[in-house]
């Protein structure tokens, strides 16, 4: 396949006539890619290196908390979805077909960096897979696809043991060694209870190495009701007597939402007091993660998309904007105050799963911004319009 061609970039010094969160319209200053001034919109031509937003709605850059950016085939001919269910049966069809697609490799890294930019996403926590099959191939594949855009977007990895850690001797070096780079802020798990079948194991050796290093802990749990709260309960008690908290994240979690509610709020409560964040894909087989109940026990919630045309699902379209539309469908959620928490969830909410306390259309905040034809936030997430001008670190990555 051709290669592709570098990401187009273009400066940004101002953004004139835009309406952030949906008020009045201002013009917002920008250099060495933060806003500098926010202020009311002026009527002069526009300037060199000054974009019109022509009165469009602003909104902070869009955080996908949870993405998968080194195993797609989106670009590739159509795979047909093959092999066998589940999380165990779905690792197996991936390490059979994974070489013959070229996964991981630049290419097709960068194929997903430029959908998910397209759709307005500007900072990333990619789980990239480590094992003995891979090594750290998939790293140094979205390492060097990220830095096709020289800094412009935040592309942060969590180095993912995809295929366990304890059943595999040698995943436990390798992502010692992953945690070593720059761009891997943290390391993964996966089902500590039915893929490693040690649940305490897998997580006492996350535990060990995120203390060592410091890295956080981001874990994929699938395991349902009790078996799932059993092993977050682990790591609640482990966060705490290891000070990690705010640095061990919660993937799927599906459990939470099994639970019985005076269950789950002593649980969500733990979690709250510990520091232990939580992402979703939003998944409509299962019931969705409680927004309310997730903010009353202070529990940070991220939106990601997950893994986009892969082995695993032939679905995915790299909008994460879209993922906080269904989780929000999905929940039942039409209440403006819902719906635009749902939004910020998404932006400026999101910051805490790319390491940034502030991420916002705000003055001295990055210049992460997104432009879209919509009356306020809550019209944007229930029409999804097209995003009509992205910018990343103060550079237009995408014009519609």
């Amino acid at each position: 396949m051709t290669p592709l061609s570098p990401p187009a970039m273009l400066d940004v010094t101002c953004l004139r006539r835009v309406r952030p969160w949906g008020a009045d319209a201002v013009d917002i200053d920008i250099a060495d890619g933060r806003i500098t001034a926010i202020r009311p919109a002026a009527t002069d031509p526009i300037g060199v290196r000054e974009f019109d937003g022509r009165g469009l709605l602003a909104l902070p850059g869009i955080v996908n908390a949870h993405a998968h950016l080194d195993k797609s085939w989106w670009g590739l001919p159509w795979q047909s979805y093959g092999g066998e269910g589940g999380t165990d049966g779905r690792i197996r069809h991936e390490r059979a077909q994974r070489d013959a697609l070229g996964i991981p490799s630049i290419e097709r890294s960068a194929v997903v960096l430029r959908e998910l930019v397209r759709h307005g996403t500007t900072a990333i926590r990619s789980h990239v897979d480590v094992d003995l099959g891979v090594g750290l191939r998939g790293v140094e594949a979205v390492e060097q696809a990220a830095a096709r855009y020289e800094g412009a977007l935040d592309v942060q990895i969590v180095a993912f043991p995809r295929d366990g850690i304890l059943r595999r001797p040698g995943v436990l070096d390798l992502l010692r060694e992953a945690a070593g780079r720059d761009s891997v802020n943290w390391v993964g798990g996966l089902d500590p209870a039915t893929i490693d079948r040690d649940p305490v194991g897998q997580i006492d050796a996350l535990v060990a190495l995120a203390a060592d290093t410091g890295v956080g802990i981001d874990i994929h749990l699938h395991d349902p009701a009790e078996l799932g709260a059993f092993q977050i309960e682990l790591l609640v008690e482990r966060t705490q007597r290891h000070g990690l908290g705010g640095r061990v994240n919660i993937a799927h979690g599906f459990a939470v939402a099994d639970l019985a509610p005076a269950r789950r709020r002593d649980l969500l409560a733990a979690m709250g007091e510990a520091g232990v964040s939580m992402t979703t894909v939003a998944p409509l087989r299962n019931a969705q993660l409680p927004l309310a109940e997730l903010d009353a026990a202070g529990v940070a919630l991220g939106l990601g998309t997950d893994g986009i045309r892969d082995l695993w699902s032939p679905y995915g379209t790299g909008d994460t904007l879209g993922v906080a539309w269904q989780y929000a469908r999905a929940g039942g959620l039409v209440r403006d105050d819902d719906l635009l928490r749902v939004v910020k969830l998404a932006t400026s909410a999101g910051a805490w799963a790319v390491g940034r306390e502030l991420h916002d259309l705000v003055e001295g905040a990055r210049a992460d911004i997104v432009l879209v034809d919509a009356e306020n936030p809550m019209d944007a997430l229930v029409r999804q319009p097209e995003r009509a001008l992205v910018i990343a670190g103060g550079r237009a990555l995408h014009v519609a």
